[in-house]
């Protein structure tokens, strides 16, 4: 049955490819960023991570699960330059029903000068978008090994006097032996709409997505790996910049040797993956390390490379509270903090 899910899922993924957009192309970008501290440190995308991480229901709907029942996860970003961004959700297991969860994500761009054409300062102007979340999932096999969800975004964007909303619908599909050491999930993301454009006539599209993902974690090992494919309906993620064909870069950057050497076909897949290692001496503490070529050859820099498209971070317990703290190069001049904080409502109730 597994194996027939992910062949409908390719079959879909072709239906709807002639509908897809890359990067930038598309409204409510932010709805595409990192907002948990583990998945960040993970590479900035993870849908297969079959842990008690409420966060996870963010990137995947069907990982919401009732062993998440009156838990909280509460997130804060500190982003490039001044901007700032956080999420907030709460799940609730409904016997005979399944696992319903709601989420409110905001994004702050911070403030900025208004002026005219001729230099003339006007005062100031802020930006800001939201995102409403409600999850639904619920397993379909006897036994508990095939999760479906879904995740219904009610979109909200405001840039100085332009506004814009939107409805949009995440759905998720995970398969998880009980027990057992791997996890695959197969999810589609935004797929809506906008209902207010932010100008009259010109209706945009949101960042429609299809995604693979499946995580192992070694038997005898602390070790667990997960690998990632983003933007599977758009096949040329490559960016040609102008800056090449002007000879004012280098063509051929050095970051991307690699790829390169696996001639154009390998270059673009390794575009679509997000590699993430996770290592787990115990049930109270993660460190965990990705990769995200894709943006390590779109930022990097050709003479100084650093770590841009690397990430880290780490995961405590404490009393009843999983800190985590995760941070993501973007740029030599961009880097990301993030922070998380997960608990179980439950262990805060007295039992008799």
């Amino acid at each position: 049955m597994f194996k027939q899910l992910i062949i409908a899922l390719g079959l879909l993924s072709f239906s709807i490819t002639g509908f897809t957009q890359i990067g930038g192309d598309n409204t409510f970008e932010f709805l595409e960023m990192p907002n948990s501290a583990r998945v960040a440190a993970l590479g900035g995308s993870n849908i297969s991570l079959y842990d008690n991480d409420l966060n996870m229901a963010y990137y995947n709907p069907a990982l919401l699960r009732k062993e998440m029942h009156h838990n909280i996860a509460i997130n804060y970003t500190n982003y490039i330059s001044d901007i700032n961004y956080g999420y907030a959700s709460y799940a609730y297991h409904l016997d005979d029903i399944g696992t319903v969860g709601a989420g409110i994500y905001y994004m702050n761009y911070g403030e900025f000068i208004r002026a005219n054409a001729e230099g003339e300062i006007l005062g100031n102007f802020y930006a800001q978008e939201y995102s409403f979340n409600l999850y639904y999932s619920r397993s379909f096999l006897s036994d508990s090994s095939l999760r479906v969800g879904g995740s219904l975004k009610t979109i909200y964007s405001a840039l100085d006097r332009y506004y814009s909303s939107a409805l949009a619908l995440d759905l998720g599909v995970n398969y998880h032996v009980p027990g057992s050491n791997f996890s695959a999930s197969a999810v589609i993301n935004n797929l809506g709409f906008q209902l207010k454009p932010f100008t009259e006539g010109n209706q945009e599209p949101l960042p429609l997505d299809l995604e693979l993902g499946a995580t192992y974690k070694l038997p005898y090992a602390p070790f667990r790996i997960s690998v990632g494919a983003n933007n599977l309906l758009s096949w040329n993620m490559r960016y040609d910049s102008p800056l090449n064909s002007q000879q004012l870069v280098s063509d051929v950057d050095t970051v991307m040797s690699f790829g390169q050497k696996l001639g154009n076909a390998g270059d673009e897949l390794l575009r679509h993956m997000i590699l993430g290692v996770e290592i787990m001496p115990s049930d109270n503490f993660f460190i965990a390390f990705g990769y995200n070529y894709q943006r390590r050859t779109e930022l990097a820099l050709s003479n100084r490379p650093g770590v841009v498209g690397f990430s880290v971070g780490a995961g405590i317990k404490i009393s009843k509270f999983m800190i985590s703290y995760g941070v993501a190069r973007y740029h030599m001049a961009g880097i990301s903090h993030h922070i998380s904080l997960t608990s179980d409502l439950n262990a805060f109730i007295r039992k008799g």
